[in-house]
């Protein structure tokens, strides 16, 4: 679907999710503010326990308070609060480069996407620290569960460098509330028929005193966890589909040597591997007709998606 922005002087948002940003956020505004001194600067302090909304408001942000502790959460404020044609979503840690921004949005036009999405490039000097080893494995990891799974040509899905089309912000449906909501919203676009694409932009490290806020294993297991959700309610066929061949496997597993019995000596001696068998091709069947049936009202449910996404007050 095409990205639905006014004819003339579209109005742009900058976003900034941000906690504990004292030392970069001043930065990332004064940058923006230079490379595009049409769009407003919004500055979400997530319960920062720093000088975050002080230095913001002093560089000329407006300043939101979010109080729900999470990245997904100030996402879900930041696109139900603010009005525009035009959002850009950044990090406030001053790892993306502004100067990036022209070339966001030129891309965000021309391919008539709904979300374009900054491919994060790093210069191998800065490789290490930019961009950590674990960081870099579980993006590739993640990028091909989704090209296998959505059939999409995706690279960077933990980009926090983002341009979306109204469209796209005031009808998407969001659950996540940490730093997992970047690939809830690459697998909702997917899902639900937004264009998503990817252009190469600079990636750099934090400036000294700045501190990431990520826990790879823990980030990682809940990023894990929402592809899995995200799959179980927008690939219902398919996730069913292999719980019922695991069990399906499972059971003939557990039933070979009921089999074997009855074959050889028409009687049935391991009576409980016959029982578990019968018990887990059940839960076979019940899991693909469960998929089945997820399947169908899916199919309903992005019909009325479909119709939401058209209405006058999402264009």
């Amino acid at each position: 679907m095409e990205n639905t922005t006014s004819a003339h002087s579209p109005s742009i948002a900058v976003l900034v999710p941000c906690y504990n940003e004292e030392k970069t956020v001043a930065q990332v505004v004064h940058d923006f503010q230079r490379v595009l001194p049409e769009a407003t600067i919004w500055v979400f302090d997530n319960n920062s326990t720093d000088r975050t909304t002080e230095v913001a408001k002093a560089a000329g942000a407006k300043v939101v308070f979010s109080p729900d502790k999470g990245k997904g959460n100030v996402v879900r404020h930041m696109f139900a609060t603010i009005e525009a044609d035009i959002y850009i979503m950044v990090d406030g840690d001053s790892t993306y480069s502004a100067e990036s921004a022209p070339a966001l949005l030129k891309a965000f036009h021309d391919l008539s996407t709904d979300m374009m999405v900054g491919k994060r490039c790093t210069p191998a000097s800065e490789l290490s620290h930019a961009y950590r080893p674990m960081h870099r494995l579980g993006n590739q990891f993640v990028c091909g569960l989704i090209r296998t799974t959505f059939k999409a040509p995706i690279e960077d899905v933990f980009s926090g460098y983002r341009v979306f089309s109204r469209n796209f912000v005031k009808t998407i449906p969001l659950h996540a509330t940490g730093f997992e909501i970047e690939i809830e919203m690459t697998l909702q676009s997917l899902s639900n028929g937004y264009r998503v694409a990817e252009i190469d932009t600079p990636y750099g490290s934090r400036p000294e005193g700045s501190f990431s806020k990520l826990n790879t294993y823990r980030d990682g297991a809940l990023v894990v966890w929402a592809f899995a959700l995200i799959c179980r309610n927008y690939k219902p066929g398919l996730f069913f589909g292999i719980i019922a061949g695991l069990f399906l496997l499972l059971s003939l597993a557990a039933g070979i040597w009921p089999i074997l019995d009855y074959v050889f000596y028409q009687y049935v001696f391991h009576v409980p591997l016959a029982l578990l068998a019968t018990g887990l091709a059940l839960l076979s069947a019940m899991s693909l007709s469960i998929g089945l049936i997820l399947q169908t009202q899916l199919r309903y449910h992005k019909e009325m998606h479909a119709l939401l996404r058209r209405m006058p007050q999402f264009k």
